[in-house]
């Protein structure tokens, strides 16, 4: 007892008998926050863990090619409207996702897809000047969607209509010319005749490697019609209306005749053998009409010519 007196008279003295006033050895009103001035807050409390970076915002562009965030779907924008993005996979299978609740995965890095501004030819984006379109054009002012034409243009395949979907869609959507893509043009006469074409309702054709002598310049032939405009490129497949230095290549390569031309080039230029995924690289890799060919360009503004010309609904 003696020795704990004097402990508690010893802080008497130092703190004074104000700590004291309940009794001798009360150490209340002692205790008090002891702040250090090396240190900042608590480095583990929530408000001092670095923000997690954001995904950065893409535009979804048709031929876009995303996977969700969950890998069970894989497949290349093909509409994107207000809160919603449809993607179709290699086998044609569509889903739609909506936008802005989820990452997306391009080249295996997260995004968050965002709907493209309806401003973006106005303003030059993807090597496109200002005021101008993918193919070159003036871009029209802005305004309410047209009524199609009567008038169409049919193409052979669906690459055909993604292509010129992406250089002349803004150019046709303002002369309210539709696009469709027949699956081959085996049957291309009986078509044409069901399409009934006349001086107001003309009809205009693409068709892949339309060379003398060749298998379609044969169909094509079959074809009489004055309001009816059959026009096509030389190239095998629509690929190679791309200029292969867009791709990085110094030209297509050459398949042996017989041997299935997508697969052959593929295999020569050491892509991975998935041919939907390859066109939809092909697609991103385009932006403008100086990434294809002359053949094809001429062939396409030919066709769109005869469809709106004078007289023609």
């Amino acid at each position: 007892m003696a020795a704990a007196a004097r402990t508690a008279s010893a802080v008497s003295r130092r703190h004074g008998n104000r700590d004291c006033a309940a009794g001798c050895g009360s150490f209340a009103g002692m205790a008090r926050p002891v702040r250090s001035r090396e240190y900042g807050p608590d480095v583990l409390a929530a408000g001092a863990r670095p923000a997690r970076a954001q995904p950065r915002q893409v535009a979804a562009e048709p031929g876009l090619v995303v996977e969700d965030a969950a890998g069970r779907f894989c497949g290349a924008v093909v509409f994107c409207e207000k809160d919603a993005v449809t993607l179709e996979d290699r086998h044609g299978k569509r889903r739609v996702f909506p936008l802005g609740q989820a990452p997306f995965l391009l080249e295996g890095k997260p995004v968050m897809l965002v709907r493209p501004s309806g401003a973006a030819v106005a303003r030059g984006v993807a090597g496109v000047p200002a005021g101008r379109t993918a193919s070159g054009s003036v871009a029209a002012p802005s305004s309410r969607a047209k009524v199609a034409r009567a008038s169409r243009i049919y193409v052979e395949g669906r690459h055909d209509a993604e292509l010129v979907e992406k250089i002349w869609g803004d150019d046709l959507r303002d002369v309210g010319v539709v696009v469709e893509y027949l699956g081959g043009i085996d049957d291309l006469p009986a078509i044409v005749t069901q399409f009934e074409p006349g001086p107001v309702r003309r009809l205009g054709v693409l068709v892949d490697h339309l060379v003398a002598g060749s298998k379609e310049s044969k169909i094509a032939a079959r074809v009489q019609s004055p309001h009816v405009l059959i026009v096509g490129h030389p190239y095998i497949d629509i690929w190679a209306a791309v200029k292969p230095a867009v791709l990085g290549i110094g030209a297509w390569p050459h398949v042996p005749p017989g041997s299935p031309w997508k697969e052959g080039v593929l295999q020569a230029i050491g892509w991975p053998p998935d041919t939907a995924a390859a066109w939809q690289r092909i697609l991103r890799s385009v932006r403008s009409f100086a990434d294809l060919e002359p053949a094809f360009l001429g062939r396409v503004e030919e066709l769109i010519d005869f469809v709106t010309a004078p007289g023609s609904a």
